[in-house]
Order: C-alpha cells, then sequence, then structure tokens
C-alpha cells in the first residue's frame, strides 16, 4: 500500500528515501554513493518532476531508477482564497483520494514564529479514524494513510503554485499525525535535513488528539519538533462528549504522557481549544484548563469554531471568547486567541474535500 512505499528495498516514491536509504540502493546497483546527492539535489532544490530530467546521470542509471522507482506529484484540483489571504489547496493523489493543505499567512506567535512567516498546514492521513465530533475530517471516514512523499508533496505543490517560501510547518490538516507517526516522522526527516527541504525543526509542529503511547514515542525522537495537543475539553465528561480518543486515553492518561513528553523536551507544549458555544465554553472549563496549562507550563491557542456543513456547533460570541480568553489570561497562562483565518473558505480540516467529494458522487 502507498503508505508503506519508499522505504529501502521497495519499489515505490523516490521522495520517500532518507539519503542514507539511497545511497545504499545506488550501491546495491554498483554505482557510487555521491550520486545520491546529485538526485536530492534534482528532487528538492531544483523540483524536477521526472527522473530523466536528471541529466547530470547517466542515461543507463535513470533508466534502472526508473524501473525501479516513481516519482510521483500531487494534483491541485482547487485553491480557494480568503479575504485575509489564507489560501486552501484540494489535492488529488495518484489514486484518486482527495487530500487538504491550507497556506496561513501569518504564524501564530504560539508556534515561534514572526508574522511575516508563512505556516503550511498538511493532512497526513485520508480521511480519519477518530471521529471528533465537530470536525469534516473523519465525516466520510478513514482510507489511509499517506506515505512519506505525498506529505512532502504537499509543501512542494504549494510553493510551487505560490512561488513563496513556507517556514512553518504545522501537522494539523486531515487525519491523525501521530496515528500514521512513522511516515510523519520520516517525511519530517526529508523536510528538516538541509539535502530535503532545510526548515527547521522548531518551525515544525504535529498535533495529535491525545494518542498518549504514541506522544511517549514522539518524546523519544531525538529531533527538537514542537507539540500541540487538541484538547478541547478541560473535563472528561466534555471530551467524552466531543472526542471519542477520550475513551481511550482520558485526561489524566493524556496528561501524564505529556508530563513525559516534558521531561524529555525544551520546547514548550501547546494546548489547542477550540471554542464552541454551550459546549466547552464555560468559566469553569477556562479555570480547568488553566490548572492542566499550569501542570504543564503550556500555552493554550483559543480557536473559535469554525461552522461545518451538517454537524450541529456553532462558536461563541465574541464576548463569551474574550472572557474565556481573560479567565486563562488573570491565571497567568500564556493564552491567544486566534482570529481565525480563512473562515470565509471554509479552511476547517477536510471541508473541502467533504464538500468535492459529494459534488463527484452526485454528478456520476
Amino acid at each position: 500500500m502507498a503508505a508503506e512505499a519508499g522505504r529501502s528495498g521497495d519499489f515505490g516514491d523516490i521522495k520517500s528515501l532518507l539519503l542514507s536509504e539511497l545511497q545504499e540502493q545506488l550501491r546495491n546497483l554498483g554505482e557510487p554513493s555521491y550520486r545520491a546527492g546529485q538526485i536530492v539535489d534534482w528532487l528538492y532544490k531544483k523540483r524536477v518532476d521526472t527522473l530523466d530530467k536528471m541529466t547530470n546521470l547517466p542515461r543507463p542509471l535513470r533508466s534502472r531508477l526508473s524501473e525501479k522507482f516513481s516519482l510521483g506529484k500531487i494534483d491541485i484540483v482547487r485553491v480557494l482564497g480568503a479575504r485575509d489571504t489564507t489560501r486552501k489547496f484540494l489535492f488529488r493523489l495518484a489514486d484518486g483520494n482527495l487530500i487538504e493543505s491550507v497556506l496561513i499567512p501569518a504564524t501564530p506567535a504560539l508556534y515561534g514564529g514572526r508574522a511575516d512567516r508563512r505556516t503550511i498546514c498538511v493532512s497526513t492521513q485520508v480521511g480519519c479514524a477518530y471521529g471528533c465530533k465537530f470536525c469534516a475530517s473523519g465525516l466520510e471516514g478513514f482510507s489511509r494513510n499517506l506515505s512519506a512523499n505525498e506529505i512532502v508533496d504537499q509543501l512542494i505543490a504549494v510553493e510551487r503554485a505560490t512561488g513563496e517560501k513556507i517556514d512553518n510547518i504545522v501537522f494539523m490538516g486531515m487525519g491523525e499525525p501521530l496515528a500514521n507517526l512513522e511516515n510523519v516522522l520520516r517525511a519530517i526527516r526529508i523536510i528538516n535535513a538541509e539535502w530535503g527541504l532545510g526548515i527547521g525543526a522548531r518551525h515544525i509542529t504535529i498535533s495529535t488528539s491525545g494518542l498518549a503511547p504514541q506522544i511517549r514515542k514522539l518524546a523519544e525522537e531525538p529531533l527538537q519538533i514542537r507539540l500541540a495537543v487538541s484538547l478541547h475539553g478541560a473535563t472528561d465528561e466534555v471530551r467524552n462528549r466531543i472526542m471519542p480518543i477520550n475513551r481511550r486515553y482520558n485526561i489524566e492518561t493524556l496528561l501524564s504522557a505529556c508530563d513525559y513528553y516534558n521531561s524529555h523536551k525544551k520546547q514548550r507544549l501547546t494546548f489547542e481549544y477550540i471554542l464552541i458555544s454551550d459546549v466547552n465554553d464555560s468559566d469553569e472549563q477556562a479555570r480547568l484548563l488553566s490548572r492542566h496549562a499550569h501542570r504543564l507550563s503550556a500555552k493554550v491557542n483559543l480557536i473559535p469554531y469554525n461552522s461545518v456543513s451538517g454537524l450541529p456547533w456553532t462558536r461563541p460570541s465574541e464576548k463569551r471568547q474574550e472572557k474565556f480568553l481573560s479567565i486563562l489570561r488573570a491565571e497567568g497562562i500564556p493564552a491567544t486567541l486566534r482570529r481565525e483565518k480563512g473562515h470565509d473558505i471554509d479552511a476547517a480540516c477536510g471541508q473541502l474535500r467533504l464538500q468535492t467529494e459529494r459534488a463527484e458522487l452526485t454528478k456520476s
């Protein structure tokens, strides 16, 4: 399957290989290892779309590489632009599946970026199996994991289409990144490497809905990437209502995993908290959220809910949003209220894909 392609010895996409694996493959072909440096230069600096364009490689080698590996790309189906210059990209994968990325013009300070930075929110799965009740990503179910090259290709495709350099990455699009941890980490190593896209680890954030065992695994990774926990409820009662994952890993289990993460990492973690009217926006929830944030020295990023067609949830009034924020700040919590990007283009995860799939189904 595509999620497994690209490992050493597989006949997968060449952009799923790390440099060391590519060197090994070339040695197996009787070629000098320095050819690997030439190949990654073509892939990530010159951004060629066919192996045959790697003109400083001998033609017989290009032929053998073409037999052994693919060099795929993802096709842009639609681009929607918002008034705030946020852009949403809908991609079609080689197997016909649809995924989304969002290019955000200004990076929130909680991710350590300047206002002139450009952040891309990328997908890691086709659909999602975790069924958060407020999210569009899982409404059509889960299809499969993305391979490393399909993750990397989202960045390359957006940079090619816009001519803009991406310098911040958030794994917060469609899917649960920690449920596809192996391929996500593989993609991050390619994105982070000087021979790859050269984006610093501290400008890369992984978001999770609360997979406690995988948080512990991530803590043991040497890369100093950032972690954002999509909490969205300060009690088990609220999280159970809107996030089924909480029935497997309740808040205390999740916070204990975050304690473990903190003990291994220098970067302060972030709680993502989507404010949903009359669900999780009470003063009590704010005070309990403050307690959790104190425990972990965490930042809090409040996000007013982006409405999804077919779901009953709504965002709180601006007055209620501000009151929730004020309680956190009164408790000394570093908190921001995101003036969300792309509300006018349905920028929440999975919405454009869902609309397109339903439209195509109606036509057929």
